[in-house]
């Protein structure tokens, strides 16, 4: 999509660099744990006549558990249960590390034991929309763990 986009602001040490037009405005951030990895959670919503619909979801993963890609693909299969054997999923070299995409999530492992996983909606964004808002999660600068504002 192009158009006017905007800033995701930083989420646990990652910049969400672009959010696509048309992405909700309701925007919460969120903090979990499943199976000893903790999850820093930003999610976009939009107002539908049925509440709300998530647009976009960015989680930040850590724990020792992620090691490698192989480690993380198999974490986020249980978590999103789904069957690893059915899951099709391609190579998403990002620019921090290795990655896997799907239908609608990009998935990577900047380090062990951190990982970033990108989800949209699928009937409101393509897969080029979705390599495009990953793309533009990144480490966080300097400059804004200073100021650390969203």
């Amino acid at each position: 999509m192009s158009g006017v986009s905007r800033d995701g602001g930083v989420l646990d040490g990652f910049h969400v660099g672009w959010v696509p037009e048309g992405t909700g405005d309701a925007v919460s951030d969120f903090a979990s744990e499943w199976e000893d990895v903790q999850f820093t959670t930003r999610v976009w919503e939009r107002q539908t006549a049925d509440g709300y619909r998530v647009d976009l979801r960015v989680h930040v993963l850590r724990g020792e558990r992620l090691t490698d890609l192989d480690a993380l693909r198999t974490f986020l299969a249980e978590y999103h249960e789904r069957d690893l054997a059915l899951w099709h999923l391609t190579d998403f070299p990002h620019d921090d590390g290795p990655g896997l995409l799907g239908e609608a999530q990009a998935f990577w492992l900047p380090a062990p034991g951190a990982a970033v996983n990108v989800l949209v909606d699928p009937e409101r964004f393509d897969a080029v929309t979705l390599q495009t808002v990953a793309r533009a999660v990144t480490p966080q600068r300097e400059s804004e763990r200073m100021s650390d504002t969203r």
